[in-house]
């Protein structure tokens, strides 16, 4: 055993009921660090190409970071990686809480799940006890029913499942964990869901070596002594209010979304009613903080809502309360809250979710389809009870919800009558709430990324501009070229420094929060876990080979991503100049998006070389 990782991940065959260690070597740590780096040489190496994501050959990863199950600030995150049935390009999801320390607790640092179970089944990891067991009575309940039940039976341990929308094999379905935290994306729900696994359940006894303990300790207490949220008045916009602070600041500088991306704040939103949808307005109704483990700051929180009856449930995020207000016109903020915890328990994505409900009302309202389609639901901008019942629809695929439930691309096939101009997505994966419009390098982003449609991929000026951010606040080490907001070689070279030190910090753990807060001593900290003595220019080379193995993998599925655009509506400058800059510094051909044969090379991918030249 190495400091900070265990050098072993688990496999697991739900068609033979087996389990197989698998050593990993001290160099692939080092180069994919874990998360899905180390996720994407194991699923890349070992899927064929061409592989049905829904097939019994299809790989699932469950991937923590490399420094997740330390004490080490921010690091509480892990990563689901496999092919997106969504997309059909690479597909990877993070998310928090406390299952990924788990894994690491459990002795390993990844699970490997392929083969398809003959009947519902759930896997135990307890202690040094592997079992895979019948879920037949599970199959049916949502994940909160379904953490509760196994937490009864496995008390203390920590659970990741799927809802009625991974059953039903739902594009837009994801996987959850501690009752409201979803690796949301890229469809993987479905991946479990087709495998016929209900959940996972892990409760492990084994602990991590630490290269040097007490520096570490010494570092976590500056860093969270010294970290800065950003304060308005006497409050705390992360700490208290979480990510719903920006519920308002980013309709009004143009940010969000507004009417599926068909109108603006001032005309069809505005602060009318945005006032009522603010973080603030949504504080009144918090029971208590919920925080990530190992996060200083804890910006979730767990909600009452007498209005529903609901005693316990978590507090929508930004991109939820986007999704279903803005995106809908609805300022109806219990309504935000139902909708959200109907996903939390179903197993669907928010943003997928709520952005194609605004496709079927924009096809309502442009009569391509009507009453008889829709069952009687009249669907109308901000019509919040119509809404919450088509998303019911939508889990249980009944009648027009069947139509939705793979999403605005799916359905846009399906319905035809010229609907696909109201679904607004990349490949399938409806875009984010963010748009191209004000922050210009995040079209690239949704248009080019080996995982299209997201904006948590390392986009320039998100991750350095917009409101209380601070551009060369990165990390210590890391400085941005002077002009990189106007066209220019510095723009381009600083475009693939954010996306290839993202997928480094990702793949290390980080949340993304770590890069707005205050400077985060990454080297050191890697150094004081690992023992390893690796510059920011180690750590930004490994993200690149991450990236482009990612990239490698999605060109491998015949994917034309250079090919690839977003609705109109939704553009803002050409990102396609910025595409080619950023091929042309990280060693990619930009006519295609081929990583050139030297730069293969020179990130020791070789053995992607036969599947690309």
């Amino acid at each position: 055993m190495s400091n900070g990782y265990f050098g072993k991940i688990l496999w697991v065959n739900l068609s033979d009921s087996s389990f197989n260690e698998e050593s990993v070597s001290e160099d692939s740590y080092h180069k994919y660090f874990g998360g899905f780096g180390l996720a994407a040489k194991y699923i890349y190496e070992n899927m064929p190409k061409n592989t049905d994501p829904l097939g019994p050959d299809a790989i699932l990863g469950f991937f923590p970071g490399l420094l997740c199950g330390t004490v080490a600030p921010l690091t509480g995150r892990y990563m689901v990686a496999g092919k997106s049935p969504l997309t059909g390009t690479w597909g990877d999801s993070n998310c928090g809480g406390f299952f990924g320390p788990e894994i690491k607790k459990c002795g390993y640092d990844g699970i490997l799940i392929k083969g398809i179970a003959d009947e519902p089944k759930f896997i135990t990891i307890i202690g040094d006890e592997k079992k895979i067991e019948n879920a037949s009575d599970l199959w049916g309940l949502d994940c909160v029913e379904t953490e509760e039940k196994l937490g009864e039976k496995f008390s203390g341990a920590r659970i990741a499942s799927i809802g009625q929308s991974g059953e039903k094999l739902s594009l837009i379905s994801g996987i959850v964990n501690d009752k409201g935290r979803i690796a949301a994306r890229s469809g993987l729900g479905a991946v479990m869901g087709s495998k016929k696994l209900k959940a996972i359940v892990l409760k492990g006894n084994k602990s991590l070596e630490i290269a040097d303990k007490a520096n570490l300790l010494n570092m976590v207490k500056k860093y969270n002594e010294g970290i800065n949220t950003a304060t308005v008045g006497s409050i705390q916009l992360w700490r208290d209010l979480g990510t719903p602070w920006m519920n308002d600041v980013v309709a009004k500088t143009g940010d969000a979304p507004i009417k599926n991306w068909g109108g603006t704040s001032a005309e069809d939103f505005p602060m009318e009613n945005l006032a009522k949808i603010t973080g603030m307005e949504i504080d009144k109704y918090k029971d208590r903080k919920y925080g990530c483990f190992g996060c200083p700051v804890q910006c979730g929180a767990i909600l009452e809502i007498p209005e529903l009856k609901i005693k316990e449930t978590h507090r929508p995020e930004y991109e939820t309360c986007a999704s279903f207000g803005h995106l809908l016109l609805n300022d109806d903020l219990i309504s935000i809250f139902k909708l959200n915890d109907l996903c939390n328990r179903a197993g669907i994505d928010t943003i997928s979710a709520g952005a194609t409900i605004a496709f079927a009302i924009e096809c309502f309202e442009n009569g391509i389809i009507g009453l008889d389609d829709t069952d009687g639901l009249e669907l109308k901008w901000g019509s919040s009870e119509a809404c919450i019942e088509l998303l019911k629809k939508m889990i249980n695929r009944e009648g027009i919800g069947d139509v939705l439930a793979d999403g605005s691309k799916k359905a846009s096939e399906r319905i035809g009558k010229d609907s696909e101009k109201y679904a607004m997505h990349s490949m399938g994966q409806e875009l984010p709430m963010h748009s191209p419009k004000y922050y210009k390098s995040i079209g690239m982003t949704y248009v080019f990324d080996p995982t299209p449609g997201r904006h948590t991929s390392g986009t320039l000026d998100m991750m350095v501009g917009g409101p209380l951010m601070k551009p060369n606040g990165l990390f210590p080490g890391v400085v941005l070229p002077r002009k990189f907001k106007r066209a220019s070689e510095d723009r381009n070279e600083a475009l693939k420094l954010v996306s290839c030190l993202w997928q480094a910090t990702s793949c290390l753990g980080l949340c993304q929060f770590a890069y707005f807060f205050q400077q985060y001593p990454l080297t050191e900290i890697l150094k004081s876990i690992t023992g390893w003595d690796m510059t920011m220019d180690e750590i930004i080379n490994s993200g690149t080979r991450i990236q482009t193995l990612r990239q490698a993998f999605t060109l491998r599925e015949g994917i034309d991503i250079v090919n690839n655009t977003i609705p109109e509506r939704t553009r803002g400058v050409n990102y396609k100049d910025d595409y080619i800059g950023y091929c042309e510094k990280i060693g990619w051909n930009p006519e295609n998006g081929y990583p050139l044969r030297e730069t293969l090379e020179s990130l020791d991918l070789n053995f992607v070389i036969k599947d690309l030249y």
